[in-house]
């Protein structure tokens, strides 16, 4: 005897619907964030220890604007190194982050980006290689920055695509730098 399809779909559907309740289904994460977590990065400003990190990541900004990088507190002058290898792909200046740069990994997928700097390195410039460690420019106070807070306002995000760098998912990179231990 042959039971009809329609039956059975009824039949199943009410069965899935009184069932065991699912599972939650866990939010799927960025490949770019588990990228990043496989990057041995340094802590980018000479001298600084990891306890010495704030979490300033998601706070709220003057113009209701969020923080999506890391401040690293420091003296002007203090060495800001490359946090990675990789490529510079941008130096220069805006209103809000003053002197900065913007660095990628070796297979640019995420991008680095350096502002308040006092200085840049003389001579850096768009696609010179860099290598974890290399100084970069100094600490400051440039662009939107208080002369009485001088600091390294690092953020990380994901190269955009077709490898469009202003346009890239921010990402976290404290776990990263706490990781790192100091330099």
């Amino acid at each position: 005897m042959r039971t009809p399809r329609l039956g059975m779909l009824l039949v199943s559907l009410a069965l899935a619907a009184c069932g065991a309740p699912r599972a939650p289904i866990a939010p799927r994460e960025a490949p770019e964030a588990a990228y990043l977590r496989s990057r041995e990065l340094i802590i980018p400003v000479k001298g600084v220890e990891s306890d010495a990190l704030r979490d300033s990541f998601g706070a709220a900004r003057s113009g209701g604007r969020i923080h999506q990088a890391v401040d690293i507190m420091a003296k002007k002058g203090t060495p800001v190194l490359a946090a990675d290898d990789g490529y510079v792909l941008r130096v220069g200046r805006n209103d809000l982050g003053g002197k900065v740069i913007y660095l990628s990994d070796p297979k640019k997928r995420i991008v680095y980006y350096y502002a308040h700097l006092d200085t840049q390195r003389r001579g850096l410039s768009e696609g010179d290689r860099v290598r974890r460690g290399d100084r970069i420019g100094t600490v400051g106070y440039t662009g939107n920055a208080t002369k009485d807070a001088p600091h390294l306002h690092f953020q990380v995000f994901r190269m955009g695509p077709p490898k469009r760098w202003w346009e890239g998912a921010v990402l976290d990179p404290l776990p990263n730098l706490l990781r790192a231990g100091g330099n």
